[in-house]
């Protein structure tokens, strides 16, 4: 399956982005921790060049802990300010205020020398769809001050939060890139939920996701759905519909409906916390 997805509306985004940067000092990218390569947009990069970075490993909670552990090594290995983060629950959230203070300490201590006092650090919250930016400004700010939402997309426009005398964030919306010249990149981000599902075939999308835990996590479909899940990706799906009693008319098996049982249980942890890339690998 050609893994693929950008609606026009990102690129209206993308021109209302850098529109803005040049009113940035930072810029806060969050990242699934499940996935924290394949999560960042290339395109953030070349639009944040110059301004002072941080990168969050959003939803650490459903991701390994010992691949968290080693991805914040990788990403201090770059120079860059990292932080594992659960923004639904609000762990981690407490320590990046210290973080943007370390990271912006040069702009910081520059309007020292210039007499400027009290001007806020003003920076941009960026990120692909479904990674969890509004939960995370709503979490950080301690009050619903975004709309928030389960599915892509949900974030259409420019919002400033002003948090405290020190520091104002411009939340964006969530955008991909126009072409993932990887597909296994377009893969990993189908599996988050980064894309619309409507555009997916629910089932491939459900044997790419069994191939890739057959490889890494072996125990976790066994698991979860008490089946063998040696064998092919295909006859490893019709087990857990099986299991999951996943039946149409004449009994025959709905793979379809077994397919969205597996991508959820995926999605919301329930497999166990796995981690779908390695630093280096």
């Amino acid at each position: 399956m050609n893994y693929q997805w950008y609606p026009g509306h990102m690129t209206k985004a993308i021109r209302m982005m850098q529109e803005n940067i040049k009113l940035i000092d930072l810029v806060i990218e969050l990242v699934d921790a499940r996935i924290p390569l394949s999560s960042r947009n290339p395109d953030i990069d070349r639009l944040a060049a110059g301004k002072f970075r941080i990168v969050l490993l959003n939803k650490s909670d459903l991701a390994d802990p010992a691949c968290n552990r080693q991805w914040v090594q990788y990403f201090e290995q770059q120079q860059i300010h990292v932080l594992e983060v659960n923004s639904r629950a609000g762990s981690g959230v407490k320590a990046i205020q210290g973080l943007v203070q370390e990271a912006c300490k040069e702009k910081i201590e520059r309007d020292r020398r210039r007499g400027i006092v009290n001007r806020p650090v003003r920076a941009m919250v960026v990120g692909i769809p479904n990674v969890g930016k509004s939960t995370f400004i709503n979490s950080f700010a301690g009050k619903a001050c975004t709309k928030t939402g389960n599915k892509p997309g949900v974030t259409k426009g420019k919002q400033w939060i002003r948090l405290n005398k020190g520091l104002e964030l411009l939340d964006t919306p969530g955008i991909l890139w126009p072409k993932f010249e990887d597909q296994q990149v377009g893969m990993r981000l189908a599996f988050i939920g980064s894309m619309n599902d409507e555009v997916i075939l629910v089932d491939e999308l459900a044997c790419d996701l069994i191939q890739c835990l057959q490889q890494l996590y072996p125990q976790a479909l066994p698991k979860r759905y008490d089946i063998d899940g040696a064998e092919e990706p295909p006859q490893v799906l019709a087990q857990i519909a099986e299991r999951r009693g996943c039946y149409g008319r004449g009994q025959e098996l709905e793979l379809e409906r077994a397919a969205g049982l597996l991508m959820e249980d995926f999605r919301s942890g329930r497999l166990g916390r796995l981690t779908l890339e390695r630093p280096g690998i």
